[in-house]
């Protein structure tokens, strides 16, 4: 006997529904899935950040995602704290040496400096 046919569109609950039993699926072979929150909300932000992980433009991910508005979208591909290391990486902060090298070799500033 086959399922029968779904005349009408399915609801928010009855994604819940669905979304809650496949992950209670995917626990007895996926076992940490069991102490996760699983949600229609966590399988559009995973993607999305993964997406933006990788590299793509926020407006690819929001036409990806079938969103208006970029608002919306940004609230999916939040930035989290492995991209934040991952920029703060990019700026190279001077030591201490370097940054008072830089001012003792400035003649005008140690004149300065002198007559005060």
């Amino acid at each position: 006997m086959s399922p029968p046919r779904r005349t009408q569109p399915i609801t928010r609950f009855g994604i819940r529904t669905l979304v809650k039993r496949y992950a209670l699926k995917g626990s007895h072979r996926v076992p940490s899935l069991r102490t996760k929150q699983v949600s229609a909300h966590t399988i559009r932000h995973t993607p999305a950040v993964h997406l933006l992980r990788a590299g793509v433009d926020i407006n690819t991910i929001r036409a990806w995602l079938g969103h208006v508005s970029l608002h919306t979208t940004n609230i999916y591909a939040e930035v989290d704290l492995e991209m934040k290391a991952k920029a703060l990486a990019h700026c190279e902060i001077p030591s201490l040496e370097q940054t008072s090298r830089l001012w003792h070799n400035n003649r005008g500033l140690m004149a300065f400096l002198r007559t005060l």
